[in-house]
């Protein structure tokens, strides 16, 4: 099998590759590449031979043999009809085409979307997981899925072309095949040319990730305000043409090498064939007058049609040899383990949750964030866990919701280990609202229903957004409920301030079925008055459900059953409101502290 060898050595099988990418283009629609072979095949065959060979031979004959003007009037009707046709098959291709080359991208783009959201969290901290996702939308962005099926069709056609050309050249004189050897060097040429191009493709991904993410930061309306009172906007330009500057190097640096490349190329595929060919034509015409005229012009047309399929071969076998580097990144991101594993186990109800001497280390760090945390929490409780930010509250999450696994320990639900649950099962027990919410560019009933609403839905919408406390600003939008959130893609969209997207996230959690609600920072973005009001919501709608509150801000563990008190990662007081006020120590503090700035406050407001 042929290979090609990246600079550290690593094996990419090109065959194998271009199967694994065709595969794929062929899964998601066959008329991709039947079209391309209908296209190339049939304009290829009659460029090539019937049109530059077989049609000028048939009309040089006729002359050299004197014959009827009614035979060559008839030739040339029949040459008439064959175009017409030709045209008709290549429109009909290139319609076939054009609509499977948008299925197949959406087809790979939704495998390689759904591949993205079933990684672990845990790549999304990894710089090195960017570049192989950046690589392997490359081959959508730069449709290779399209240049791959036409490169194969391409060689298919060519050679099917150039057997009945070399066919018509032997018939006439056998050392004209001689002259067409050095042809086959330029595949060798082109195979290492499109490693180097590779390489110096490769090395640009993360220069190319940077220019991507500034190009569309700018345009994000999250980021400005800071650009507009800040020297950050300097800041990204000052990357991104460093980014470019890197580019450029690169470029140079491999530009002297490719031009050899393309310069031997040329040599074998053109210059060598062509000249050779040339001269002993004309030996052979005007010294030894073994040529006829005839003769003598269908060699030179059969040599040329021969130097365009060569030369075509080797350009398609070239991006053959590139596209399965690419294809290499493609299948190396959809193989793409995770360290989260499924379990098979489903589960519909709770009873309990433990976690039992659980550590945990980020992948990126030496450092334990949660070190040997036990605590249980039983159906219909209510917990608050509670401590500084950066004291593991937010981590305690991610375990529970095994985005991340444990380092040391387990976490038993329902007395089991929550690895032997389906992914899917276990996190639908859950209602969550994390402290980074998220509303999406949709309306605000497919954000809360999370898909599309018939009227009963929208209808639990509305309960929903009322007992979050937003229902009144969406009930004063145009379109209500079916307004888009942000202006990003429709004119009509409206944006919402930081505690109506925070109203608007708890919302979604008030409009699920769900057993366990955990809340992470739900009130991180409100004023004490709003925050009071969506608590007495939440007791309300989560009344005879398991809660977990985490917050930095205490008001939420007045309305626990009991606390738990992180301080560096471990577990430095637990108890109720009362027994932890009454020991005054971290929880007494910090609520003391926290009640003196809200009097603070209101008395600044009074």
């Amino acid at each position: 099998m042929a290979r090609v060898y990246l600079k550290d050595h690593k094996r990419v099988p090109l065959f194998k590759n271009m199967v694994f990418g065709l595969k794929l283009g062929w899964e998601a629609d066959k008329r991709l590449l039947s079209g391309y072979l209908i296209n190339m095949v049939a304009d290829r065959v009659f460029a090539l031979y019937v049109q530059n060979i077989l049609f000028l031979k048939v009309l040089l004959g006729i002359i050299d043999a004197k014959g009827s003007f009614e035979e060559y009037a008839k030739t040339l009707v029949l040459f008439l009809v064959l175009s017409v046709l030709l045209k008709g098959v290549n429109w009909y291709s290139s319609y076939m085409r054009q609509v499977a080359a948008k299925n197949v991208l959406k087809q790979i783009n939704n495998k390689i979307f759904r591949k993205a959201v079933s990684l672990d969290i845990a790549c999304y901290e990894d710089p090195e997981f960017y570049d192989k996702y950046q690589r392997a939308t490359e081959v959508l962005a730069w449709s290779l899925f399209d240049s791959a099926c036409s490169a194969v069709a391409g060689i298919i056609a060519s050679l099917l072309a150039l057997g009945l050309v070399i066919g018509m050249v032997t018939a006439i004189d056998r050392r004209y095949l001689l002259l067409l050897l050095p042809s086959a060097l330029v595949f060798v040429v082109e195979v290492y040319k499109s490693r180097v191009v590779y390489k110096r493709d490769k090395e640009m991904t993360t220069n190319n990730r940077i220019k991507a993410y500034i190009q569309r930061t700018v345009f994000l309306k999250d980021f400005s305000k800071d650009m507009r009172t800040s020297n950050i906007f300097a800041v990204l330009m000052y990357r991104f043409r460093e980014a470019i500057d890197s580019n450029i190097k690169i470029l140079r640096a491999y530009g002297l090498k490719l031009f050899l490349f393309s310069a031997v190329s040329t040599l074998f595929g053109e210059f060598i064939p062509i000249i050779g060919t040339y001269a002993l034509a004309a030996y052979q015409f005007v010294f030894t007058k073994s040529l006829t005229v005839s003769a003598f012009s269908v060699v030179l047309s059969s040599i040329n049609s021969v130097k365009e399929a060569t030369l075509s071969i080797a350009q398609s076998f070239e991006m053959m040899s590139r596209f399965a580097f690419y294809f290499q990144n493609m299948k190396e991101f959809l193989d793409f383990e995770t360290n989260v594993k499924d379990g098979s186990e489903k589960c519909d109800t709770f009873e309990s949750l433990e976690f039992k001497n659980v550590s945990f280390r980020y992948p990126s760090s030496e450092k334990l964030t949660l070190e040997n945390v036990s605590f249980k929490i039983k159906k219909g409780e209510t917990l608050a866990l509670v401590g500084v930010n950066g004291a593991g509250k937010s981590t305690l999450v991610k375990l529970l919701l095994r985005f991340y696994d444990v380092t040391e320990g387990e976490i038993l639900l329902n007395g089991k280990n929550v690895k032997e649950y389906e992914l899917s099962s276990l996190r639908g027990l859950f209602g969550a609202v994390f402290q980074d919410y998220r509303n999406f560019a949709l309306t605000v009933n497919e954000n809360l229903m999370c898909h599309e609403c018939d009227e009963d839905e929208k209808k639990r919408a509305e309960i929903a957004l009322k007992q979050s406390g937003v229902w009144e600003k969406i009930a004063s939008l145009p379109e209500k409920g079916d307004t888009v959130l942000t202006r990003e893609f429709e004119k009509d969209g409206v944006g919402l301030s930081g505690g109506e997207n925070q109203k608007l996230s708890v919302a979604r959690l008030f409009a699920k079925d769900f057993e366990f609600a955990v809340l992470d920072e739900p009130s991180s973005a409100l004023d004490p008055i709003a925050e009071y009001r969506m608590y007495e919501s939440l007791i309300s709608v989560t009344k005879g459900k398991t809660v977990l509150y985490i917050s930095h801000r205490l008001s939420s563990a007045v309305l626990s059953d009991r606390i738990i008190v992180l301080d560096g990662g471990k577990i430095a007081e637990e108890g109720s409101h009362a027994e932890l006020m009454a020991k005054n120590g971290v929880y007494g503090k910090m609520f003391t502290l926290q009640a003196s700035s809200y009097n603070k406050q209101q008395e600044e407001v009074l």
